[in-house]
C-alpha cells in the first residue's frame, strides 16, 4: 500500500512542487494539502496519515510545534527555506530535512528513506475484504455489514452511525477508527463528520456530494483529496 501523505505549507508555489513530486512516486499517495497548521491538525485527528511534508515557518503553530504534538507513528519530512532549523528538526527524529528550492532528486532521496523504516500497521478491511463487524449495544453483540452496502458513515460526537442500503447502525467509536477499518480505495472522507462510499456517489457539485438522495457537505480541508479521487475515475 502507498504511504498516505499530506502537505502543510503556506506557500502555494512550494505546495504545487511537492504535489507534482508526490504524483511521480508510485509508493506515495497525497491525501491533503493545508496552508494552516491548525487545519492540518484537525485533519490528522480524524484521518490516518503516514507521512507529512511540513514547512517550519508557519503562522499560529510552527512546523516544529506541530511535529511535537502529532502521533509518533507519522513520519515527518521538514521542508523549509531556512537551514538554521536543521539540527532541531533531526533532534525530533524527522526522516529528512529538505531545503527549498527542492529538486526532485533530493525529494526522491528523502522519501526513499521511508522504505527503509518500519511502517506502522493498522488492521483494515483489506484483511477481510467483503465485510466488517460493528459493535452494537450489549456484551459481545456485533452486527455484520457488507462493505458494498455501506452508503456513508456519520460522526455523532462519541458515536458513529453507519448508513447502509438496509439500515442504520450506531456504535460507540470514533470516525477515525471506522476509517482505518475501511478500504481507502473504496471510501473517502468528505468532511470532518462524513466518510462516503465512492460506489454509491450519485453526483457532486463544488460544495456537496449526493449519496442515495442525501446531500452531504464537502469540507474545504478535504476538497482537494476528494476531487483528486473523483478525477481518477472520470471519463
Amino acid at each position: 500500500m502507498p504511504y498516505k501523505c499530506i502537505i502543510v505549507d503556506d506557500e502555494p508555489p512550494a505546495t504545487r512542487i511537492l504535489e507534482n513530486y508526490i504524483g511521480k512516486v508510485n509508493f506515495l499517495e497525497k491525501t491533503g494539502v493545508f496552508n494552516d497548521s491548525l487545519k492540518a491538525l484537525e485533519f490528522l485527528n480524524t484521518q490516518a496519515v503516514d507521512v507529512i511534508f511540513l514547512d517550519i515557518q508557519m503562522p499560529q503553530l510552527t512546523g516544529l510545534q506541530l511535529s511535537k504534538i502529532i502521533s509518533k507513528n507519522i513520519k515527518v519530512i521538514f521542508t523549509t527555506a531556512y537551514p538554521d532549523f536543521a539540527l532541531e528538526g533531526f533532534e525530533l527524529n524527522a526522516v529528512d530535512y529538505l531545503l527549498k528550492p527542492i529538486s526532485f532528486e533530493r525529494f526522491y532521496q528523502a522519501v526513499s528513506k521511508l522504505n527503509s523504516e518500519p511502517k506502522s500497521e493498522t488492521v483494515t478491511a483489506q484483511n477481510s475484504p467483503d465485510f466488517i463487524f460493528i459493535k452494537t449495544d450489549g456484551k459481545n453483540k456485533f452486527q455484520k455489514v457488507f462493505l458494498n452496502e455501506i452508503l456513508y458513515v456519520e460522526s455523532l460526537q462519541n458515536y458513529v452511525c453507519v448508513h447502509t442500503s438496509k439500515q442504520q447502525i450506531i456504535t460507540h467509536s470514533s470516525l477515525k477508527n471506522v476509517i482505518e477499518s475501511l478500504p481507502s480505495a473504496d471510501f473517502i472522507q468528505t468532511q470532518k463528520s462524513y466518510v462516503v462510499s465512492l460506489k454509491h456517489i450519485e453526483s457532486t457539485d463544488n460544495f456537496s456530494v449526493f449519496v442515495n438522495g442525501k446531500e452531504l457537505p464537502i469540507g474545504a480541508a478535504y476538497k482537494d483529496a476528494f476531487f483528486d479521487k473523483i478525477e481518477e475515475n472520470k471519463i
